[in-house]
């Protein structure tokens, strides 16, 4: 998963570990990245599609296990 998370660019990065992994809520996330909820919606999604698509392609190569 780390070495998933590093392939993601910064924001979404840092968006997926406050929502996902530090539990933090959209308002909370948005604050302290100073960034709109609407920009913390949309980098989430696009943060989680990214790593379904590194963590699959990985699995399907081998690599993550």
């Amino acid at each position: 998963m780390l070495a998933a998370l590093t392939g993601l660019p910064a924001r979404q990065r840092a968006v997926v570990v406050l929502r996902y992994i530090e539990d933090l809520d959209v308002e909370t996330t948005a604050h302290l990245l100073n960034i709109s909820t609407g920009t913390v919606k949309s980098q989430s999604a696009k943060g989680l599609a990214a790593l379904r698509t590194l963590l699959t392609n990985g699995a399907d190569e081998g690599v993550l296990r």
